[in-house]
């Protein structure tokens, strides 16, 4: 007897849907393809429920005809292939033929569809991937409605988060089609209200102005380049303008929304030696290839690609963006030094001197533990680099990290377990954001104003801040609001309260940063209020914030003992 059976076509086509469809975000990335590859300019997009109970997506493109119309819902039925040959020469966003079948199978669907200029169109309503109802009914371009998704499929019904997270899903996926389809207009409405409204922009630079505001756009430096067979068009952070996670950083191959280790390490490449560590570059990367020497028909939801010259791509993008990154700093066009600073009693010798690099062999054996700074305010001290300052300790010497230092001060601060005084604005200030971080922000503003941070939805994507901690005055307001809610998009560390992981992410985003040298009050002050926090060796992220060398560490490293 046979234990080999050939599946029926509503099973074959719930298992591609599984591959497919992941959540309700996955219908409306493929709606939007389909609707962009049909020459649309205007797509507008209404949700209930976080998509859960419908999706409809409505465009002005060319429309279909009576037959194809029919047509699309058969699997591996598509406009945009025609010849295996063609797998090797895409230029459309969608080429797989499963999308509508694999939507339909597990949903409700109505399309409603004619072609552009013609008077008469076609209504067509499934269930579960059975054609329930067809009729005419005039209609120019195309909407597709989709409801009750995953209805025949509880196990993966059951699987859906929060109404909210998943509509933060959707609005993740229709700011990514419009940051790389700027000439096309994008309106979003969750539950009736208006979510985006993105009218047709002139080009990249435009288009992200409406989606993160004018302030956001001015931190931001502008690279073009081309070359063999490549173009580049790309918006990275210019100056000191990075953040504590990942959340801005953004891939457009062809205009289509990519995943790519190694792109994103040519980014992280090009700004050796300038990126504080745990810091991230914000970028936004329209790269332009060649078909013909890019797969894109490598992942079921069109994420990752493959490149025929992998290395050629990397040290375009590293190169390109290293020589803009090198114009833009100062520190390349002239040495960096010092101011001057206290002397040493008694010491023939010139304080924040920058010590060259040695081989002297370093490890955690020749560390001691920190016995306490025994600080006291004349201590001489001396900057060794960007971040470190070097102090005469009780019979040996302690290496402090100001930028880990301070945010473990201000953490504590934060939470409370040292005072921290606030104060209102004179002037409040408006803060535009995208409009995910400006929802999960009013959603949890009780949250931020437990850190003494009182912000009012002003509407728009705009909050307006009228209170802050006195910590934070001169801070970057609109970059410690993104990170924030960075902080609370990404979840909870499993060892961490809300309370915990925002305080982190704020004190590490105000915080002294590396580049930046104190003065001898400074500095004294910095260390007096090290001494008060409960774990004054440890930043937030677990990072050390000092070490200290006995003078026994020392002569071992000198191998002098």
């Amino acid at each position: 007897m046979s234990h080999i059976n050939v599946l029926p076509p509503d099973v074959r086509n719930k298992i591609a849907a599984g591959e497919v469809i992941e959540r309700p975000a996955s219908v409306v990335k493929e709606l939007l393809e389909n609707a962009i590859d049909a020459g649309s300019t205007d797509i507008r997009i209404d949700i209930l429920s976080g998509g859960k109970r419908m999706i409809s997506v409505s465009d002005n493109g060319m429309g279909m005809d009576r037959e194809d119309a029919l047509l699309c819902f058969e699997r591996h039925a598509t406009s945009k292939l025609a010849s295996a040959d063609d797998l090797f020469d895409i230029r459309t966003l969608g080429f797989r033929g499963e999308a509508l079948p694999s939507i339909a199978s597990i949903s409700k669907v109505k399309l409603v569809t004619g072609l552009r200029g013609s008077a008469s169109g076609i209504a067509i309503e499934m269930t579960g991937g059975e054609v329930t109802d067809t009729r005419e009914a005039p209609s120019t371009g195309t909407l597709v409605e989709v409801r009750d998704l995953f209805f025949n499929t509880p196990a993966r019904k059951k699987f859906l988060k929060a109404t909210t997270t998943e509509l933060l899903h959707i609005i993740d996926i229709v700011t990514k089609e419009a940051l790389s389809h700027y000439p096309i207009g994008f309106t979003l409405f969750a539950d009736t209200n208006e979510r985006l409204r993105l009218p047709a922009a002139s080009g990249f630079r435009e288009r992200i102005m409406q989606v993160y505001g004018d302030a956001f756009l001015k931190g931001l430096t502008e690279v073009t380049a081309a070359g063999h067979t490549m173009e580049l068009t790309a918006f990275i952070s210019g100056n000191d303008n990075f953040r504590n996670s990942r959340d801005h950083q953004f891939l457009f191959i062809n205009n289509r929304p990519i995943k790519d280790q190694s792109i994103s390490h040519a980014v992280y490449k090009a700004y050796e030696g300038i990126l504080p560590l745990g810091s991230h570059p914000i970028f936004f990367i329209y790269l332009r290839l060649d078909p013909r020497g890019v797969d894109f028909n490598v992942h079921p939801a069109k994420r990752e690609v493959r490149f025929e010259s992998k290395e050629i791509v990397y040290r375009f993008v590293n190169s390109s963006l290293r020589t803009r990154i090198k114009e833009s700093r100062e520190e390349y066009a002239r040495p960096f030094t010092q101011p001057p600073g206290p002397d040493f009693t008694g010491a023939a010798f010139r304080p924040y001197t920058q010590f060259p690099g040695t081989s002297l062999p370093v490890s955690d054996s020749f560390i001691s533990d920190s016995p306490g700074l025994a600080y006291r305010p004349s201590l001489p001290f001396i900057y060794l680099g960007d971040t470190f300052v070097a102090v005469s300790g009780t019979g040996g010497l302690t290496l402090i990290d100001h930028h880990a230092a301070h945010e473990r001060i201000l953490y504590e601060q934060l939470l409370g377990t040292v005072s921290i005084p606030s104060h209102q604005l004179l002037f409040p200030e408006q803060v535009r954001l995208s409009h995910k971080e400006y929802m999960v922000l009013v959603d949890n503003s009780d949250v931020i104003r437990e850190f003494g941070i009182e912000v009012d939805d002003f509407g728009r994507d705009s909050l307006i801040i009228r209170s802050l901690p006195d910590a934070l005055s001169g801070s970057d307001l609109r970059g410690i609001l993104m990170d924030a809610a960075s902080a609370l998009l990404a979840g909870l560390p499993p060892d961490k309260t809300v309370r915990e992981a925002l305080a982190a992410r704020i004190a590490c985003h105000s915080s002294v940063r590396g580049r930046e040298i104190l003065n001898q009050e400074e500095v004294s002050r910095l260390l007096a209020d090290l001494e008060k926090t409960a774990s004054p060796d440890q930043c937030p992220h677990g990072r050390p914030t000092r070490l200290f060398f006995s003078l026994d560490d020392l002569k071992k490293m000198f191998k002098r003992s």
